[in-house]
Order: structure tokens, then sequence, then C-alpha cells
């Protein structure tokens, strides 16, 4: 057994899966197999769900029945409805009220009793607890803002119907069609923290409710879930301060801040992600008659590769691309929570195949021959 410490256990191999692959040096993305170049292009959220699920792309029937499934699960019971409106009316933050909403489903759940590793109950879990988030984190944003819930519709996709919760009126195609592939992008990554947190969970033979609940906790951390609201709060910055990007940028870096949205623990280059999604956020900047935000994004990129030798990751263009959509800002780390479930629900499944308790070491450097003082001596 080595004694090598590696801290944040990076570099660590601790399992094995066949969900997502990524090539770090080359700037590669791969969805059981397929690129996610590919899956962004031609797959709804939807297929690539099934794919992650169930190994392989769906026959169109097989879809069609899989993307009804999805959506007759949309409603939320009564008393989780109640339990996210009471978090809104009391200005809960948006993941704390996601990560209780999580824990909440569990409750009218008509599987709660089965086995853990229970295959197929998983599988309708996973479902459940997919489709639902998003109605929760629709109902928070509403309820929040003084408005009333919009009941989910059975007739759109995953990606459309939330954007009809959230904003009360259907979505024109292209927005759908960007939230959809901004969901496709965010459904898998490796053993990042939060799926790392939610197969930990798992492997202590935890249920699916509890293991997404860990991963929404663990989603919620500013180094993890939360920087691509930090990106837009700093070009909001920026363009309040009415300064060339650029030299913003200078004087940030010069004061010791930290620029948002850069850097990856896995990624050398840039992000095969925050390619695609620079594309459509340009594309909707077009659309609105208004560059800005894309052109202010692509001035700060060229500087911190030329001056630094860092890449955007996936968080520097899907904050423009959400903020273009008219989504609010807060609400940006809980739509990754509502993409990545689909992810962590696949690991948990993975998990639960071949299970070995999680339980790493650590390197102990405290005292070990302390001479016991008897309190009255102390």
């Amino acid at each position: 057994m080595s004694d090598e410490l590696k801290r944040g256990l990076e570099g660590v191999l601790v399992a094995e899966s066949d969900l997502s692959f990524i090539d770090g040096d080359e700037g590669k993305l791969v969805y059981r197999g397929y690129a996610i170049e590919d899956l962004a292009e031609h797959a709804s959220y939807e297929e690539t769900l099934y794919l992650l699920w169930n190994g392989e792309l769906p026959t169109e029937s097989e879809l069609s029945a899989f993307a009804d499934a999805m959506s007759a699960e949309r409603d939320l019971d009564d008393d989780t409805l109640e339990t996210v409106t009471r978090l809104a009316e009391a200005d809960e933050e948006p993941m704390a009220a996601m990560r209780t909403a999580a824990s909440a489903l569990s409750a009218a759940d008509p599987d709660t009793d089965a086995e853990p590793t229970d295959p197929e109950a998983n599988v309708r879990k996973a479902r459940r607890i997919t489709a639902k988030l998003p109605t929760a984190l629709a109902a928070f944003a509403r309820v929040r803002d003084g408005e009333e819930p919009v009941e989910p519709r059975e007739d759109l996709g995953h990606a459309e119907n939330f954007l009809y919760m959230l904003n009360g009126e259907v979505p024109d195609e292209v927005t759908a069609d960007v939230f959809d592939q901004a969901l496709v992008l965010h459904a898998d990554h490796g053993l990042n923290a939060s799926t790392f947190s939610a197969t930990v969970t798992a492997s202590t033979l935890a249920d699916m409710h509890s293991a997404v609940t860990s991963a929404v906790g663990t989603l919620s951390g500013s180094l993890h879930g939360g920087a691509n609201a930090n990106v837009m709060r700093m070009l909001q910055e920026v363009d309040e301060a009415d300064e060339d990007p650029v030299e913003w940028v200078k004087r940030a870096l010069e004061e010791g801040r930290r620029v948002a949205g850069f850097g990856h623990r896995v990624y050398n280059v840039k992000d095969p992600r925050a390619k695609i999604l620079g594309d459509r956020s340009e594309e909707l900047g077009e659309a609105a008659g208004d560059r800005k935000w894309y052109e202010m994004s692509v001035a700060i990129e060229e500087y911190m590769a030329e001056e630094k030798g860092l890449a955007p990751n996936v968080d520097f263009y899907s904050a423009t691309t959400y903020y273009q959509m008219g989504i609010p800002i807060d609400v940006y780390t809980p739509i990754f929570a509502v993409s990545r479930v689909g992810g962590w629900a696949a690991h948990v499944m993975e998990q639960f195949e071949d299970n070995r308790l999680i339980r790493p070491r650590a390197r102990y450097v405290g005292e070990k021959d302390a001479e016991w003082v008897p309190i009255d001596e102390r």
C-alpha cells in the first residue's frame, strides 16, 4: 500500500467507468464512445440520458417512449411543492433549496422501499428525480419573484418545458435548442467532485435520493458549480465600469483577484464544451442585435491565453449564454444540477453494479503518545 500523498486525490484512479472519457491534453470529451460535439449537435437531452442510462443510443420508438415516461413524471407532489414554496418565501439560497427538494422527493417516490441496489427501481427513481428537479427549480424561482408556479406540460421537451415553467411562455425554437444543447453539454463529466460525492454515498448502500442530495450539496460550492454565476457577475462589473475588458482584467490580476471561468483540473487546453457554447453565445448576441457580452468574453479569453496560458472552461461561455436567454444569474448553478443529475444517476447505478465501499485513508500527522491529564489538573 503506497504512502504517497495525493492532495485532492489528483491523478488517483479509484474506479472504472464507461460513462464518459476526458482527454485533457486534446480537449476531448466523450459520452459512451460518442464525441460531445456530435451529441451536442444531434442529440436531445432525453436522448443523451437514454445513452447514459442504457449504454446505447435509442431507436426512434425507444426514444419516444423514454421521453413520454420522463414527461409524465414532471409534476411535484403537494408536500414537495409546499416545501419549495416556503423556501422561496424565506429567500433561501437557490442551491440550498435544490438540495432540500432533492431530498424531499424521496417521501413521495413509489420505490422508496425498494432495495438501494435494485436496478429497475433505480431507473425509475432516476427518471422521477431528473424530471421533477426542473419543476422544483422553476417553481422556486417564480415564487421568489412574487409569481405563481407554472405547471409542467407533457407535450414539451425537457429543455423547452423548463423554460416554459420558468418564464410562463413557450420559448422560441432557437432558445429552446440552445438550452437543450447546454443540458447535453453538462450531463456528465467523469468523476468530478459532485459525481464522486454521489458515488461515495452510493457505495455505503444509501439510496438514489441520498446520493443525489449529496451531489447537489457538493455542486453548490464555488470551486465546482458556482463559477458560471461568478463569470457573469464579473462581466457585469466590467460593463458597469465602462472599461476596456482587457484593462479591467489586468487591473484585477494586479490586485490579486481571480478571473472566473479559466483553468480546469482536467483540461490543459480549451474545454470542448466552451467552444460549443461560445458559438451559441455569439449566435444569441447576433439574434438580439447586441454582441457586447460575446465580444467582451472573447477579448478576455484572448488576453488570458496570451498572458497567462489559461483557456476557458465550460462556465465561461455558459454564463453569457444563459444571461442572453433571460435566466437569473443565481439560477445558473441550479441549472447545472438540473442537467448533471442525469450523470449522477448513471454513476450511482454504475457503482451499484460492482459496489465496494469507498474508504480512502488520511496520513496521520498528529501526536501519538500524549499523556492523559485529569480534568481537574488541566
